[in-house]
C-alpha cells in the first residue's frame, strides 16, 4: 500500500523525513512571466526585486485539477492539504481532484484539508501527516489526527510592506499605507477562520518582535515545534528563535527561507512564523 502526502508549494516544502511526499506548485506572474515554485531557484535573487516593482503587473494562480490528480497518481491512501481556501482557490481544486481520482480508482482513500493557514504553519501540518502516514494507523485515525493537530498550530507574521496583497484584493488599501510608512511593521495572524488579520502596528523590528513572541504566548505557546520562515530577513528571523530560546532551551526550531508564494506576498523583510500551541 502506498501512502503519499500532496501539499501546495505555498508550505515552502519539496521533501519531509522518508515517506513519500508531493508539492504541487503555486504560481506567481510578474510582467507577463510565470514563476512556477516547482522550478524556481533557492534564492530569490532578482524575484524579489520582480515582485516589488511597482510598475510590473502581478497575480497569483493555485495548483490545477490536472496537478493535484497527477501528484495522487500511483497512491492508495493519498492525504492533500491546501492554502486556506479563504485567499486561494487550491482547496476547490484539490476536491475536485479527489474526485476525479476516486472515480478512476474507487478503491483509493483521499482526505482534502483546508489548512485555514499557509508557510510555516502548513508545513508543520504537512509534515505531521508525513509521520502519521509513516504509522500504523488506519486511515480514518489518522485523518482525525491530524484535524486535532491543526487545531492547536498556528500561524503569525511581522512583514514591513503588503503591497502585493493589496494588487490581489487581500487587505485594505488603508492597512497598506500604514504598513508603508518608514519603519512601521503589521504584525498578524492567520485566524481560526483562514482570514491573515492585523494584530498590531509596531514602530521598528525591535517592537514587532517583543509583540510577535506576546502574541505566541497569548494563544498558547510554550515550547513546541517553530517553524521560522524569512524573505530576506535572516536578523530578525534568528532573533526571535534566540528570544524563544531563552525562555525555552530545547525548542525544536528551524530557521529558512520563503521562496515563490510567500515571497511574493510577504516582500523583502516579512517573516512568518508557524507553530505548535
Amino acid at each position: 500500500m502506498v501512502r503519499r502526502v500532496v501539499v501546495d508549494s505555498s508550505a515552502n516544502l519539496f521533501v519531509a523525513g522518508t515517506q513519500d511526499i508531493v508539492s504541487v506548485p503555486m504560481k506567481v506572474r510578474v510582467g507577463g512571466a510565470g514563476i512556477s515554485r516547482r522550478r524556481e531557484p533557492r534564492r530569490g535573487g532578482g524575484l524579489i526585486e520582480a515582485f516589488s516593482d511597482e510598475a510590473a503587473e502581478s497575480s497569483t494562480s493555485c495548483p490545477n485539477i490536472a496537478e493535484w490528480t497527477s501528484a495522487f497518481a500511483g497512491a492508495d491512501e493519498i492525504v492533500a492539504l491546501a492554502l486556506t481556501s479563504k485567499i486561494s482557490g487550491g482547496f476547490n481544486s484539490a476536491q475536485a481532484a479527489a474526485k476525479h481520482y476516486l472515480f478512476d480508482h474507487p478503491e483509493a482513500k483521499v482526505f482534502v484539508l483546508d489548512s485555514l493557514t499557509t508557510g510555516p504553519e502548513l508545513e508543520l501540518l504537512a509534515q505531521h501527516a508525513n509521520e502519521l502516514a509513516q504509522s500504523d494507523r488506519d486511515f480514518d485515525d489518522l485523518t482525525h489526527e491530524l484535524r486535532r493537530y491543526a487545531s492547536r498550530t498556528h500561524l503569525m507574521f511581522s512583514l514591513e510592506r503588503i503591497d502585493n496583497f493589496v494588487r490581489n484584493g487581500r487587505v485594505v488599501p488603508l492597512v497598506a499605507k500604514v504598513a508603508g510608512v518608514l519603519g512601521v511593521r503589521i504584525v498578524g495572524q492567520a485566524s481560526e477562520e483562514g482570514e491573515l488579520g492585523v494584530l498590531n502596528k509596531a514602530r521598528g523590528e525591535k517592537r514587532a518582535l517583543k509583540q510577535l513572541f506576546e502574541n505566541m504566548e497569548a494563544v498558547g505557546f510554550v515550547g513546541g515545534r517553530v517553524r521560522i520562515r524569512h524573505t530576506e530577513n535572516p536578523k530578525m528571523a534568528e532573533a526571535l528563535a534566540a528570544k524563544i530560546r531563552e525562555v525555552w532551551p530545547a525548542c525544536d526550531i528551524s530557521i529558512g527561507a520563503n521562496r515563490g508564494l510567500c515571497s511574493y506576498y510577504c516582500g523583502s523583510g516579512g517573516v512568518l512564523v508557524g507553530f505548535e500551541g
